[in-house]
Formats: structure tokens, C-alpha cells, sequence
């Protein structure tokens, strides 16, 4: 049985999201956020301390967009996966990577240097001038849905899994007010998909069972 380990709505929600998306069994472990700081012994499973950390019988992985499409490619029937042959694929595969290197990278820095640091060490221009790039790049994505519901290939896929964590971080940050139109609907419908309800249920459910703070990572302080 796949292993996920995570803290709650950290970037480890997508693969937790991809699983309820295909259906596929699994194992959450939950941990404190940070876990490098507050459960220092999974830094025995993983010695960078982050999470996602996802095994696979002898697969283990600690990236989330990887997760995304390692899922989708191996567990998913081709459902929420674009095959090398599609001409949507070079699409598909720049979505999941800028989900992270773009749109989800620039939001930490916003969220440790106005929330996460010392009060002596907070930067609020570095966190007004990352907010910015994070909103500039989403141009891209409203692009992109201004012509279709989804972000490639004519159907919901693993990059908007990873592309909507970004926006889901987003929220938590108070910049969802700030969505152009379109992305602010698009991010409407993957809300209501019925399996990112389950992922939030889930996440939550397995946080008071396993005695971990159920509040979501982005909103400790």
C-alpha cells in the first residue's frame, strides 16, 4: 500500500488529492509542521525533513509535482495522465513543473518572511515583492483557462492537481482576492471536485487520529 506522509495542506496535499482522485489505497501518516524540527525522527525516513515523502513498495519520493505524475502514469489507467504521444504533452508536463518551480516557490517565501520567522528577521518587502511575482505569474494560468475549463488537453488532468495546490496556498495567504477573473473560476471548480473534498476530510480526519494539530500548515504562526 502506498505511504504518504504529510503535514496538513502542505505541498504534500497534491499527491494526497491525486490519491482520492484515482481511488487508490493508502496509508497517511501525518506529521507535525515543520516535521524537521517537531518530529525529528522522521528524519530517519527522510533526512531533508520535509514533506511529501511518498514509498511505493521500493519507490520513495519527495517531490510533489513528481508525485503527481508518477501517480497518474502508474496508477491512474490514463485517466488524469496525457501520454507522450498526445500533442498536449509538452503542455502537460510544463504545467506540473511550473506548479511548483513558479507559482508555489515565490509563496514561501511569503509565507516565512511575513509569518514564519522571528519578528527581528520578517522582510515584509521580500514578501510584498514574491506575492507580486506570484500574481504576475499566474497570467499564464488565466491564459490558459480563458480558453478551456482545464489547463491542457481538454480535461482534467495532474497538472491542475499541481497548479491547483498553488492556488490553494494562495487562499491560505489572503491573495485569493487578488485572482483574475478566470482563475478565480477555475479555481472555484476544483473545489468542487468531489475528491479535493474527500482530501481535506481526509486530512483532517487522520490529523485528530493520530494527535496531530489539524490546523492547516500555511495558517500556523
Amino acid at each position: 500500500m502506498i505511504e504518504l506522509y504529510h503535514c496538513v495542506s502542505a505541498r504534500s496535499f497534491r499527491p494526497l488529492w491525486m490519491l482520492e482522485e484515482l481511488g487508490v489505497p493508502y496509508r497517511l501518516r501525518m506529521l507535525p509542521f515543520p516535521p524537521r524540527v517537531h518530529a525529528r525522527q522522521y528524519l530517519e525516513d527522510n533526512p531533508l525533513g520535509t514533506v511529501p515523502l511518498m514509498k511505493d513498495g521500493a519507490t520513495r519520493m519527495t517531490e510533489s509535482a513528481a508525485m503527481c505524475q508518477y501517480l497518474a502514469a502508474r496508477h491512474g489507467g490514463g485517466r488524469l495522465d496525457v501520454a507522450a504521444g498526445d500533442p498536449a504533452y509538452g503542455s502537460y508536463l510544463n504545467w506540473l513543473h511550473m506548479s511548483d518551480a513558479t507559482l508555489t516557490f515565490p509563496q514561501t517565501l511569503v509565507l516565512r518572511y511575513t509569518h514564519f520567522e522571528p519578528a527581528e528577521r520578517r522582510q515584509p518587502q521580500v514578501a510584498q515583492d514574491y506575492a507580486r511575482w506570484f500574481l504576475a505569474r499566474l497570467r499564464a494560468v488565466d491564459a490558459a483557462v480563458q480558453q478551456g475549463a482545464f489547463l491542457c488537453a481538454g480535461r482534467f488532468t495532474a497538472a491542475d492537481v499541481a497548479v491547483g495546490y498553488a492556488l490553494q496556498l494562495a487562499q491560505h495567504l489572503g491573495l485569493a482576492g487578488e485572482f483574475p477573473h478566470a482563475v478565480a473560476g477555475y479555481w472555484q471548480r476544483l473545489q468542487a471536485r468531489p475528491a479535493f473534498e474527500r482530501a481535506l476530510q481526509a486530512q483532517h480526519r487522520a490529523a485528530l487520529e493520530q494527535g496531530v494539530d489539524p490546523t492547516p500548515s500555511p495558517d500556523l504562526r
